[in-house]
C-alpha cells in the first residue's frame, strides 16, 4: 500500500495503468460503457465545450459498480467464500451487493440508520443483507468489526482500497477513448477513490490534462486538506450531497495531493441548480453528489479563476442518479 512520503521519494499509488488496465479487463463482461451527453444550451451557458460521462447509466446507478465489481472479481476463491462486508450510506453498499451477488458470494452491508430510502432499496432489491448502525463513523465501524468477527467475510472499503481506486479508474479509459479532446476532468470529492482513479488514469495517458475536483461547501474538507498539506477531517457535514460526506483515506489523500489541479468549492444552492439544468436541459435525473460537477463548472470560482480560461473541452463526470424522490418532491412542495 502508498506510503505517506511525497512523490519526490520514489512513492508508489495505490493504483497506476497497469492496475487500472487490469480492471478495465476483469470487469468489461460487467459493467456497462457509460455514455457521453452533451448540450449547446450548456456549452453557450458555460463558455466551453462540455461532455457529460454518464456514469448514473452503470448499473447499480452509479460509478461505484466499477470499482466493486473489480474488488470482488479481484478475490481468490478461499477469499470469496466467505463473502463481503462494508459500511456505506448509498452507492458503494448497492454497487457492492451487486458485485457480490454477481459472483455468488454474500455481502454483508453496513448501513447507517439515516441513509436515503432509494440507496437502502437498491441494497435490498440486489440481495445485501442489512445490518443497522448509526450515523456516526465510530458505530459504524464497530459494526463493521463485529460481523467480520461473526462472519469471517472479506472488508471491501468503499474508497480507501486499491481495487477500488484501479475499477474508478476505468472511467477515464473510456472517457478519453470516447472523446480524446478533453482537456479538463471535474470530479466530485469525498473519500477520494473515483477522482484518484480518473486522475491516475487520465495523467498516465495525457500527463497535460487538468483534474479538478468538485466539493460542497458543507463538506470541504479535501479543499482544506490542499490547503494545510494533510489530511484535514471535520467534526460535522452538512450537505444535500449524501454522497460526498467521507473523508480522504491514507491510499488516496497521495494522489489527490499530487495529481489534483484544483479543488472547486460550491453551495448546496448551486448543487440544486445544477440538477435542476440537468433534469431540464440534459433529461436526466442525477444526484446532488453527481450534478456537483455542472455545478462547479457554472460557480462564480471557476469562471474567475484566470488558471482556468484555457480549459476548452470540460469532461463532466455525473457520477450517480440515485435520488431520493420522496426528498425532492417534499423540497418542490416548500
Amino acid at each position: 500500500s502508498a506510503e505517506e512520503e511525497p512523490q519526490s521519494s520514489g512513492e508508489k499509488y495505490a493504483a497506476d495503468i497497469a492496475s487500472i488496465n487490469g480492471a478495465q479487463d476483469r470487469i468489461s463482461p460487467y459493467v456497462h460503457r457509460t455514455p457521453i451527453l452533451s448540450s449547446l444550451t450548456l456549452d453557450s451557458i458555460s463558455g466551453r465545450k462540455v461532455y457529460f460521462k454518464c456514469e448514473f447509466f452503470q448499473k447499480g446507478g452509479s460509478f461505484k459498480f466499477r470499482g466493486a465489481c473489480n474488488a470482488v472479481f479481484s478475490l481468490t476463491h478461499d477469499q470469496a467464500t466467505k463473502g463481503v462486508v462494508t459500511h456505506s450510506s448509498g452507492n458503494h453498499a448497492a454497487a457492492l451487493a451487486l458485485a457480490a451477488k454477481l459472483r455468488g458470494i454474500p455481502a454483508h452491508i453496513v448501513i447507517p440508520k439515516n441513509a436515503p430510502n432509494c440507496k437502502v432499496d437498491n441494497v435490498i432489491r440486489y440481495g445485501g443483507r442489512i445490518i443497522w448502525s448509526e450515523a456516526t463513523m465510530q458505530s459504524r465501524e464497530e459494526v463493521v468489526s463485529n460481523v467480520l468477527k461473526d462472519t469471517g467475510a472479506f472488508l471491501v472499503h468503499p474508497y480507501n482500497d486499491e481495487h477500488i481506486i484501479s475499477g474508478q479508474g476505468t472511467i477515464s479509459l473510456e472517457l478519453l477513448d470516447q472523446i480524446p479532446s478533453v482537456d479538463t476532468i471535474i470530479v466530485p470529492i469525498s473519500g477520494g477513490g473515483l477522482i484518484s482513479g480518473v486522475a491516475l488514469a487520465a495523467k498516465a495517458i495525457n500527463p497535460a490534462i487538468r483534474i479538478l475536483a468538485a466539493e460542497p461547501k458543507g463538506a470541504d474538507d479535501a479543499a482544506r486538506s490542499k490547503d494545510a498539506g494533510h489530511i484535514v477531517t471535520l467534526v460535522e457535514n452538512k450537505t444535500i450531497a449524501d454522497g460526498l460526506r467521507a473523508h480522504l483515506g491514507s491510499l488516496t489523500w497521495p494522489v489527490v495531493r499530487d495529481l489534483v489541479d484544483g479543488i472547486v468549492v460550491v453551495d448546496d444552492e448551486e448543487i440544486i441548480q445544477a440538477m435542476r439544468l440537468c433534469y431540464q436541459v440534459l433529461k436526466v435525473a442525477v444526484e446532488p453528489s453527481g450534478a456537483i460537477g455542472l455545478a462547479a463548472l457554472l460557480s462564480r470560482s471557476f469562471k474567475d479563476n484566470p488558471n482556468w480560461n484555457d480549459s476548452k473541452n470540460v469532461a463532466i463526470i455525473l457520477s450517480g442518479g440515485n435520488v431520493d424522490l420522496d426528498a425532492l418532491w417534499e423540497s418542490f412542495n416548500r
